[in-house]
């Protein structure tokens, strides 16, 4: 994680906008890939802590603010949401996905609650 943060320096190494494609295309996939297993385990606060510093890591490279700047309002500079939320809506959406096909489970996770 020290050498991504090295590499995006504000003095030297990748573009914001580098750092901007990089993000939305390659970690953050790789993130959200396979949300319905992880899911739950998510819900945990240190899993959302840990989603947070890597959201953050992405936004302070992205817009280059100085590290005091609060993570909600370096995500809606550049329009992210919180990628626990994109999580949480990834797994829903496949949930959805694999319950019309009939292969998934006979319950779905909606909000705090559960459809039968």
């Amino acid at each position: 994680m020290w050498a991504c943060r090295r590499a995006c320096g504000v003095t030297w190494g990748l573009k914001p906008r580098v750092v901007h494609w990089l993000y939305v295309t390659i970690i953050s996939p790789a993130i959200i890939f396979a949300s319905l297993v992880w899911w739950p385990g998510c819900q945990m606060v240190c899993a959302k802590r840990k989603l947070s510093k890597v959201q953050r890591l992405a936004c302070l490279g992205i817009t280059g603010a100085v590290c005091t700047t609060p993570t909600n309002a370096v995500e809606a500079l550049i329009c992210l949401p919180p990628l626990e939320l994109v999580v949480q809506s990834e797994m829903r959406s496949a949930a959805h996905r694999l319950w019309s096909l009939g292969l998934g489970p006979t319950c779905i996770p909606i909000e705090d609650t559960v459809v039968f």
